[in-house]
């Protein structure tokens, strides 16, 4: 697969793009992320739910504490609907670990996740169990960028929102583009 090597390739949750992935049908369209970031790097947009089959629109589902669970940050959980109980878990967790590995061959120089998400939050997000929430999870598709990019700069949207955050993770997503491609 050949790739214009002129900008950095870097991975983003399609909704922060602007597509209408959410499971409500909606976006979560980034504008700062967009404007100060689109004209520097090549997107790769990544909606794992909707690239699992989950469809769109779609029930919403979260991260529920179980043993029997997946690793998820320093929770161990199921990804279950949340009107209906539906597990997602095996579906969500083997897509995530084989796009994961595809992802390996795009080449990529960083990734911007949306924060939050049952799928792509790297950190802080949702884990329910009984009544409390804690925030100890990560998403599952996170996760299993995490463990297949282990020197890539990953953040989320919200990290970015701050001006010295951003600066970082450009420098970082430079600086790793430069030594893939040696200039």
């Amino acid at each position: 697969m050949s790739h214009d090597e002129g900008r950095p390739r870097v991975g983003i949750s399609r909704c922060l793009l602007g597509d209408e992935v959410r499971y409500d049908g909606g976006h979560k369209r980034d504008a700062l992320v967009g404007a100060t970031l689109g004209s520097l790097v090549e997107w790769v947009p990544v909606c794992p739910e909707v690239e699992a089959g989950m469809g769109t629109p779609r029930e919403a589902i979260d991260l529920v504490a179980r043993d029997d669970g997946v690793p998820a940050g320093a929770a161990r959980v199921r990804l279950l609907g949340v009107t209906s109980g539906t597990d997602w878990t095996e579906t969500i967790a083997s897509f995530s670990a084989a796009r994961a590995q595809e992802l390996l061959r795009e080449r990529l120089d960083g990734y911007v996740l949306k924060s939050d998400s049952p799928s792509c939050g790297l950190e802080r997000v949702r884990v329910h169990r009984g009544g409390d929430v804690s925030r100890n999870g990560r998403g599952l598709f996170a996760d299993a960028l995490v463990r297949v990019f282990p020197g890539l700069p990953i953040e989320e949207e919200r990290s970015l929102q701050d001006a010295v955050a951003r600066e970082g993770f450009v420098d970082r997503v430079f600086e790793h583009w430069r030594r893939r491609t040696r200039r």
